[in-house]
């Protein structure tokens, strides 16, 4: 069984929800990420999706397109953010940990090298943006073989007739995507929310985490009462990005607005 999975399991027998947080690895240099990722877990984080830098990440908006480029200044290359989790692992050998990314630099490396070196670094899951489920079944073969999860995004505008074949091809929790447009762009509507989960629930037994839009404790707790989890990531990045000078407050700065959201989903 995957600690995804496990992770889940875990936090529906205590009734309480996913909190995963997104940070960009190598933002805003390498040797911030281990102690933001090791921060995070301590303020209640329950599965980090760690991004890989990318120089084209066309899903996302100004703050994450920002933060690949402090990253990619220092040279940050796939090979290094499996380093950072191998080293992660060094201490922490139950948190799940997600690379997201672009799939470019995957196919460079290689899927079964990638997979591989994935594995032996002990990643979870992969969540990879332009990878059609279409078009997925040798990458997500090679996951499940080496029990890690391919996991797949939803948006608003995906048909319902479209959504039982993309959970066919995914594991571990599907990423609904709440708001149309790029990551940090438009607000909530938790009713809508609300509705198109139920809708994807209807079509497959994994759970459904919700990004995009999840700015403060408010939002995190809202997207709690109807979703399995809640995924932030601009809020974060953009306090590192305020903090990209004085880099040793980064993981207690941005441990702060992953405890608030905690004690939010908790009340």
């Amino acid at each position: 069984m995957s600690r995804v999975k496990t992770a889940f399991e875990r936090l529906e027998q205590q009734g309480r929800k996913a909190l995963i947080p997104y940070v960009t690895a190598g933002d805003p240099q390498p040797d911030v990420t281990v102690p933001l990722m090791h921060a995070m877990v301590e303020a209640g984080a329950d599965i980090i999706e760690l991004g890989i830098p990318f120089s084209d990440p066309m899903a996302d908006g100004p703050t994450i397109q920002l933060a690949c480029e402090r990253a990619l200044v220092h040279n940050t290359t796939i090979i290094d953010v499996l380093g950072m989790v191998k080293t992660f692992r060094e201490t922490d050998g139950e948190t799940p940990v997600v690379l997201m990314g672009y799939l470019n630099p995957i196919e460079m490396t290689g899927y079964e090298r990638f997979v591989e070196l994935a594995a032996d670094a002990g990643v979870d899951g992969v969540l990879t943006v332009d990878l059609p489920p279409e078009e997925s079944g040798e990458f997500v073969r090679l996951l499940n073989e080496r029990d890690m999860d391919a996991i797949f995004l939803l948006a608003p505008t995906t048909e319902e007739s479209r959504v039982a074949e993309v959970c066919r091809h995914g594991s571990g929790y599907i990423y609904y995507v709440s708001v149309k447009g790029v990551t940090g762009s438009a607000a909530l509507d938790v009713e809508e929310v609300a509705s198109k989960v139920a809708m994807i629930r209807s079509h497959t037994d994994m759970q459904v985490a919700v990004g995009f839009g999840i700015r403060d404790a408010a939002s995190a707790r809202a997207i709690s009462d109807v979703a399995d989890g809640a995924i932030v990531g601009s809020v974060l990045v953009n306090q590192i990005a305020a903090l990209a000078e004085t880099p040793d407050q980064i993981p207690a700065a941005v441990a702060a607005i992953v405890k608030d959201m905690r004690t939010a989903m908790d009340a």
